[in-house]
């Protein structure tokens, strides 16, 4: 079957911009939101001949989603492509009995809930606006409504935050027993005004980010995770009733290099070689909805060197083996022996490696040495 499988579908609507955010959103608008859906069908349309006739994957991204206005949203839903697995990204104080009969009857098939921390303290540092209990009432209506592919959200080096308030955090989220948990280290960008609020504390807590990480790796998979990408883990098949595959498959699709097509403002695709990013600019976004033609882009070509670079970096991500057979020309083989040697990279076969686990604490550093 020809054609993209998988589609990223931005809405980039918010109650508030957190301060170390800096994806690309708008705060309010409520008044454009039935607008800019019609521009992201629109541009739907425009592409569609790049989609395969079945897609595997949906992701509804933002922003936060389900800050949209319902019935905007559930538009969205009811025109998106139908596909295996539809995630929508969600914030806690968002969910409702009326939000999730929306979500399930516009075919969502999984919910990613921005958590974070269940530490109200850490919470007000992150500028989020739900309290613990607002994630435990949204995880219960989530199942009330018949969802059984739930993610959690952690992040991890907030000031302030101690090894302790880590490990009560990752209990917590275990508590509800979700079938997936993404955990990020903290990541705020310079020029954020997290960074002023919170330099010196964030310099604190990068010297402790590696046995933040390893906490979260040996709690999880101590609880029976799957430690499946570097920041990921889900449920084992075999702990599942109907032996499901809980990876996000959207997400993996990228580990893997597939092509994908990304809708709405700032979203990238990559697709046949090329990637674009559409522009970042509501005003500009709109306006070229309007005119019925593609929004402005930026357009990078990825030549053969690229591609292989890319394969490799994204691939050793993964804890399964990377074939690595067609991307010789992609790795200082020098490099590579040394690393072995050092018990950071494995061979599985003639033509497979991956990393060890230590290798994989260390992951983009050992990669990077990798590369020819």
């Amino acid at each position: 079957m020809s054609g993209v499988r998988h589609l990223y579908v931005h809405l980039p609507f918010c109650a508030h911009r957190c301060g170390y955010c800096d994806f690309v959103t708008a705060v309010g608008r409520r008044d454009q939101h039935a607008g800019y859906v019609e521009a992201l069908l629109g541009e739907l349309e425009l592409e569609r001949h790049l989609l395969a006739p079945r897609l595997e994957t949906v992701f509804v991204g933002g922003g936060t989603p389900t800050y949209t206005e319902p019935r905007a949203l559930a538009h969205l839903l009811g025109a998106l492509p139908s596909a295996a697995e539809v995630t929508v990204e969600a914030n806690p104080e968002t969910v409702t009995s009326e939000l999730a009969t929306l979500l399930a009857e516009g075919g969502v098939t999984r919910v990613s809930l921005g958590v974070q921390s269940f530490a109200p303290h850490l919470l007000r540092t992150l500028e989020r606006r739900a309290e613990p209990d607002d994630v435990r009432r949204a995880v219960s209506i989530l199942r009330v409504a018949g969802f059984d592919n739930i993610s959690l959200d952690l992040i991890y080096g907030i000031p302030g935050q101690s090894p302790a308030e880590l490990d009560r955090d990752l209990a917590e989220a275990l508590a509800l027993e979700p079938e997936h948990l993404s955990c990020y280290e903290l990541e705020a960008k310079p020029g954020t005004r997290f960074t002023f609020a919170h330099g010196a504390a964030l310099t604190l807590q990068a010297d402790a980010i590696e046995g933040y990480f390893e906490r979260v790796v040996d709690s999880l998979q101590g609880a029976g995770y799957r430690w499946y990408e570097t920041s990921n883990f889900c449920r084992p098949a075999g702990r599942d009733a109907s032996r499901r595959d809980l990876r996000s498959r959207h997400n993996l699709a990228y580990w893997l290099g597939r092509d994908y097509l990304g809708l709405g403002m700032g979203a990238v695709s990559t697709v046949r070689g090329r990637r674009w990013r559409n522009t970042p600019r509501l005003s500009a976004y709109l306006a070229a909805a309007s005119r019925v033609q593609p929004p402005d882009r930026e357009l990078e070509q990825l030549d053969g060197p690229v591609r292989l670079r890319e394969r490799l970096l994204l691939g050793l991500r993964l804890d399964e083996p990377l074939d690595v057979s067609k991307l010789d020309s992609a790795i200082d083989r020098p490099a590579l022996e040394r690393l072995e040697k050092l018990g950071l990279a494995e061979r599985a076969g003639t033509s497979h490696l991956r990393l060890t686990r230590r290798g994989r604490f260390l992951g983009g550093g050992v990669t990077a040495d990798l590369l020819s």
